[in-house]
């Protein structure tokens, strides 16, 4: 099972297409490590994440404490911090690390409200290598924004011998807004085509399968149902700031227990996980996030070795690649099938703006005003 932990809402950053950080969490409601310590060992993949997780006071204890109970450890990060991102990398140099990267100079600084937020993540990203990180990469989200500097950002982490993790625009109740759509649906998902082939051309293994997850982020751009199932629930969930473990991150309905009071087997085979686990098999929406599609790519009983279906198609689409045929994504992928996008003001860059975010509390329990929004 994988299970990603969100360890605050407060952030350094001022996304565009999240405002986690108008909503930050207060610090002393934050969960505690005392309370990540009744997790269990045995976990395939721990994720730790924000709002921004540098900004907790105890990240290096987190990870000291969490580190043995996974296989594979992450930090997705914004990267403005990395006197801490280094101490923990050269105490813990296999933990995975990812650094939310939006585009190229100007572009990230604007999408994500970040002054000189470029250059301090190269210079963050140089001090990791320089540690002896051995799985560090960027992380990026497809949008009408950065589509044109997709292929760009893949090279930039060529040059260090890093990776690129994607995801596509989606909405989701910890965001605090419902606009996250394309504008130019079909633009944006052909932006992704090049990307699949240099990823198919790449000597990685783990890069020909980041290819066909690419391509259910295409369909996931242009509306489309998901590529196979989404297995929420039962192979990943979530902890959010507050202790409260989620199904998944983007549906508040799907809450499923407290850690703060409960042991992580209660949790597990209690009646409102199973129900949880139900409602997953009718879920109408069609997230494909690395989280989700990840896991649904993954063998059902070796969780290490693909399904079929992605081994089937990675293999017939390198040995195209290999041999210089084109890889025919009107084929694969249905250009005519294009959901409406709603019709919202261009999301507006906060880099210089003044804003004074107001803080959440537990108790104010917000993420139902957010339980009808669809991800199309």
């Amino acid at each position: 099972m994988d299970i990603s932990i969100i360890l605050t809402y407060r952030c350094n950053s001022r996304c565009s297409m999240c405002h986690i950080w108008q909503h930050p969490t207060l610090p002393a409601e934050e969960v505690t490590p005392a309370t990540l310590a009744k997790l269990p060992a045995g976990f395939d993949y721990l994720n730790l994440t924000g709002g921004e997780p540098t900004l907790r006071a105890d990240l290096e204890e987190i990870v000291d404490l969490l580190h043995p109970k996974t296989r594979q450890l992450e930090i997705s990060t914004n990267g403005l911090q990395g006197d801490k991102l280094e101490r923990i990398l050269r105490k813990h140099p296999d933990v995975k690390i990812r650094i939310s990267l939006e585009g190229i100079g100007a572009r990230n600084d604007a999408i994500r409200g970040e002054k000189e937020g470029f250059a301090r993540k190269m210079e963050t990203m140089k001090r990791l290598v320089a540690a002896g990180g051995c799985d560090l990469g960027f992380a990026t989200t497809f949008q009408d924004d950065n589509c044109d500097q997709l292929l760009d950002l893949y090279r930039l982490c060529g040059s260090f011998g890093g990776e690129m993790a994607t995801s596509a625009l989606h909405n989701g109740f910890q965001f605090h807004k419902i606009d996250n759509e394309p504008a130019n649906r079909v633009r944006t998902a052909r932006a992704v085509q090049p990307l699949i082939v240099e990823l198919l051309k790449s000597r990685r293994p783990k890069n020909w399968f980041r290819a066909y997850l690419n391509l259910g982020l295409m369909k996931k751009i242009l509306g489309q149902p998901r590529m196979i199932p989404c297995t929420a629930g039962r192979d990943f969930l979530f902890v959010d700031p507050w202790s409260h473990v989620y199904a998944c991150n983007v549906r508040p309905d799907l809450e499923i227990g407290d850690l703060a009071t409960q042991t992580w087997q209660e949790i597990l085979a209690g009646p409102r996980a199973a129900e949880a686990r139900t409602r997953v098999a009718r879920c109408p929406h069609n997230c494909w996030m690395v989280g989700s599609a990840k896991t649904a790519m993954r063998n059902k009983y070796f969780a290490r070795l693909p399904r079929l279906k992605p081994l089937a198609w990675v293999l017939a689409n390198k040995l195209r690649v290999t041999f210089g045929l084109p890889i025919d994504f009107d084929r694969e992928v249905d250009f005519a099938n294009v959901a409406q996008s709603p019709i919202v003001p261009k999301r507006e860059s906060w880099l210089g703006k003044v804003f004074r975010p107001t803080f959440q509390k537990k108790s104010e329990r917000p993420y139902g005003l957010y339980n009808n929004v669809m991800n199309k």
